[in-house]
């Protein structure tokens, strides 16, 4: 006789919601972040509560010690997770906050299940893969879904299938959707069709084996969304249908956009959203999605009556994920002023007495990035100094912010040798310096000032009337703040701290009044700029940049 095998039974901790999985195949950087982030907008967009998680399958506990060059920016969220730039695109599409537990890397996962076992909560079991690591990502792959805040959680997988480190979270996912009620989870896997320019024709093959190897761990896709350059026949749609095991109806054609904000419209010409509302039997949603804001945006986006260009001064310009945040906050403050924003990367470290004119001339604004560590730091501030003493407007960003202090210290209160700590530990005239509850910290992740914090806007400044009100939260992660003890100096020369810190009197704005544009925040303001609402000091930013351009 065979074994009795146990009944398929719901997982008892689960909640109502229902759990769609994404991974992908063939290639990395195939865009399984936008393809989430746009079914997820059409979702919302048809009145269901949806939220993204990531699940990254590197070893470090989260992206906060990452060189941006390993993995683009560090996205901070509002609880204060240092999380990866995927995050961004779903905050950005949905307008909804993210938090902790969005994002989960396997070093998180084992660091858990570890300190779990020197404790002895495993009372004396081996510890393993299987079911250990995989229970407590499943744990995790649910939590968001069991708050009762949500109709579906997307979750996405990084990494390729077949990459050995991604292998845990298949098998999590496996167990999941035999635990889970019927209908209530799928998978969505994306692929590349490569087109072969010899042949004139794209190529299912790598397509196939991909699919083969996921359902040879176990999981069978529900719908294939394939990236292509080209349309895919129809034909081509049966054959893919047939070899990979999914309705011809669930092959999805994701052409190459002109922005990733018309990848939503895309999908819904594909009928992706009818497919996973159908597949998960989802009841309640509108007929069709909602989409006119989101119509207006790209309208606004792609038919700009003005242009600028603004130059972005940071040590990480060679990859432009370093800064996405940034260069998104253009996009959707450019779109705010019907603008076309340019933006000329220039490495920092490029900069000299020299050349500082003919690297910045022609630009209408200048920002200056964030970053850590004094390579291209005296860059900055010859570009600092530049726009201050030529009125071109400047907007800086947290290390950006420190800089301008530097300059101005240097400049104009006559102060020739003053630094930040973290560039010059012994500077006569430390104007930026280390927060005194970070003086003892050795360890490097997760240490800083990180999330939201309060800031009061003094009334009338350039800030307050970006805003538009004087009370502000804004997102940080840092670990040097302005030194107050030359605060009068500051004031009696010209540069206001317009933002303080009600809690602790720390600086997070300063301006010049009697400049354009001349505003630095200590603060990330491009992690809350989103299409929906478009970050005020980028829009007023831009806005200062047209009007110089304009002379």
């Amino acid at each position: 006789m065979f074994p009795v095998m146990p009944d398929r039974t719901p997982t008892p901790t689960a909640a109502t919601a229902k759990y769609i999985f994404v991974t992908g195949g063939v290639t990395s950087s195939l865009g399984k972040g936008i393809i989430s982030a746009s079914l997820a907008k059409l979702l919302q967009a048809r009145g269901f509560r949806v939220t993204i998680q990531k699940f990254d399958p590197y070893i470090n506990i989260d992206p906060g010690t990452l060189n941006p060059y390993e993995h683009g920016e560090c996205y901070v969220t509002d609880d204060g997770a240092e999380t990866d730039l995927d995050l961004g695109h779903y905050e950005r599409f949905l307008n909804v906050p993210t938090s902790q537990a969005n994002n989960v890397t396997t070093g998180r996962i084992y660091d858990h299940v570890i300190t779990k076992e020197r404790e002895g909560a495993y009372l004396g079991k081996t510890v393993q893969v299987v079911p250990h690591i995989t229970d407590e990502i499943k744990r995790r792959m649910l939590l968001l879904g069991q708050t009762g805040e949500f109709d579906v959680v997307i979750t996405e997988i990084g990494g390729s299938i077949g990459d050995i480190e991604s292998l845990p979270f298949v098998e999590s996912v496996r167990q999941l959707r035999w635990e889970l009620p019927e209908n209530s989870s799928l998978v969505i896997h994306l692929t590349l069709l490569p087109y072969l320019k010899a042949a004139g024709e794209l190529k299912t093959k790598p397509t196939q084996h991909s699919v083969r190897d996921l359902r040879s761990a176990g999981l069978q896709p529900d719908i294939l969304v394939c990236r292509s350059e080209y349309p895919i026949p129809a034909e081509m749609r049966r054959k893919i249908a047939l070899f990979c095991n999914v309705n011809i109806n669930s092959v999805i054609e994701s052409l190459d956009a002109d922005s990733i904000y018309s990848v939503p419209l895309l999908m819904l010409k594909e009928h992706l959203d009818e497919r996973v509302i159908k597949k998960l039997k989802l009841q309640g949603g509108a007929a069709q999605p909602d989409l006119e804001a989101w119509k207006d945006f790209l309208g606004r986006l792609k038919n700009p009556t003005e242009e600028v260009t603004i130059a972005l001064v940071g040590k990480y310009v060679e990859l432009p994920d370093a800064y996405k945040s940034i260069n998104e906050a253009f996009v959707h403050a450019g779109a705010q002023n019907e603008c076309k924003v340019t933006v000329r990367s220039i490495q920092s470290d490029h900069i000299n007495p020299d050349n500082v004119a003919q690297l910045l001339h022609g630009v209408d604004g200048v920002l200056v990035a964030p970053g850590f560590g004094e390579r291209g730091f005296e860059g900055k501030i010859l570009a600092v100094k530049h726009v201050r003493e030529n009125n071109i407007p400047f907007f800086g960003i947290c290390l950006g912010m420190q800089v301008a202090v530097v300059e101005f210290a240097r400049n104009v209160l006559g102060l020739p040798e003053a630094s930040s700590t973290e560039m010059h530990a012994q500077t006569p005239d430390p104007v930026i310096a280390m927060m005194e509850e970070q003086k003892n910290i050795t360890q490097k992740g997760g240490t800083m000032r990180l999330g939201a914090y309060d800031c009061e806007l003094r009334r009338g400044s350039k800030a307050a009337k970006a805003y538009g009100r004087n009370h502000i939260s804004e997102r940080h992660r840092h670990r040097y703040e302005f030194n107050n003890q030359y605060l009068k100096q500051y004031e009696e020369a010209g540069m206001i701290p317009s933002g303080l810190n009600p809690e602790t009197g720390l600086v997070e704005v300063v301006e010049i009044q009697d400049h354009p544009w001349f505003v630095a925040g200590q603060f990330h303001p491009e992690l809350k700029s989103t299409v929906q609402n478009p970050h005020p000091l980028f829009v007023r930013f831009v806005r200062a940049a047209i009007q110089n351009r304009k002379g």
